[in-house]
């Protein structure tokens, strides 16, 4: 995290995204003990394409705020000490939410700088966990270069929503309750977004088991990335109805999925769409697009299991305006 300004602590001397380790998410599981939920995991099948497929479901919806990014925020929160009484995070949804409810339990103050485009009900769980809100720009990138700028000016913390050494490895401690509560090594399906999630399971687990990121047709941010062997912004489609803010993944997250030669698959919108109502029609879970994802890769049948394998699938976010009738 940084203060008044200055750079991250994001990459080594060489100008390499930092490297974050598997104890660096060890250590996170120590500071987050007690502070998060070990979310419980969901053996069961699920329709696709070709009959059922058992699957087992990683319910991080369950997660306080609704999201698995209170374990980065709390841990980036956690690991900084005393001295940051005042966060600034730049987000259009989760990540606000996320520090939002972090700072809260820390006795902090929050900021959280958003775009025009943030969804009404994710700015409102904001409010609700005390934050500050601001809106500046139409982007998420905008929206960003104010939080910094912000931070500067308040000589707060700045808190990056995805693509931070201690936002990553509290993500990966969902790797580490995976390794606990599933034996064998089945693939783990995730959403990609900014690259959080995916980086931080990679972190934890390395190539002990197959991370799979599912990233949405409309919004291709890995694998432009990949394909130009660095982060590039990718444009969200129109008339998406749950925008999402990452239109451009973290270095972190790249560095990680290139290393560790990480499939990458994309899901159409009207998969992901179908596969949220799925889960409501079934399981009377509500989950947002994003959340969907993973599963969404494996009814369409974008994602095939080996016989006998019983993937895992990742659902990360509950914040959303579907009604529930």
């Amino acid at each position: 995290m940084s203060r008044c300004g200055e750079p991250e602590p994001e990459s080594s001397p060489d100008g390499r995204p930092h490297r974050v380790l598997r104890t660096e998410v060890r250590a996170a599981r120590r500071r987050l003990t007690g502070r998060v939920r070990k979310t419980p995991v969901f053996h069961t099948s699920v329709d696709g394409p070709d009959g059922p497929v058992p699957v087992t479901l990683k319910l991080e919806f369950l997660q306080h705020g609704g999201t698995f990014k209170v374990r980065g925020a709390l841990n980036a929160l956690l690991a900084a000490g005393d001295g940051a009484e005042h966060v600034v995070v730049a987000s259009a949804g989760n990540a606000g939410i996320a520090v939002a409810l972090a700072a809260a339990q820390l006795d902090k103050t929050c900021t959280v700088v958003v775009p025009e485009s943030a969804p009404h009900t994710k700015v409102a769980a904001m409010w609700a966990h005390g934050a500050e809100v601001l809106w500046h720009g139409t982007t998420y990138a905008q929206a960003q270069a104010r939080a910094v700028t912000l931070a500067d000016e308040r000589g707060a913390a700045h808190l990056h929503a995805y693509d931070m050494p201690d936002v990553v490895a509290g993500a990966g401690v969902i790797g580490l309750e995976l390794e606990e509560q599933v034996r064998g090594r089945p693939p783990v399906l995730a959403a990609v977004g900014g690259g959080g999630l995916i980086a931080g399971l990679g972190a934890a687990l390395g190539r002990r088991r197959q991370i799979v990121g599912i990233e949405s047709e409309h919004l291709p941010a890995l694998s432009a990335a990949l394909a130009a062997g660095k982060p590039v912004d990718v444009r969200e489609s129109s008339g998406v109805s749950e925008p999402q803010c990452e239109t451009r993944v973290g270095d972190i997250a790249l560095d990680i999925a290139r290393r560790h030669r990480m499939p990458v698959l994309a899901v159409a919108d009207d998969a992901v769409a179908a596969a949220r109502e799925y889960l409501w029609r079934e399981f009377r879970v509500v989950v947002e697009l994003e959340g969907a994802a993973a599963l969404a890769a494996v009814q369409s049948g974008v994602y095939r299991p080996d016989q006998g394998v019983r993937p895992i699938v990742v659902l990360c976010g509950a914040n959303t305006e579907l009604p529930v009738v």
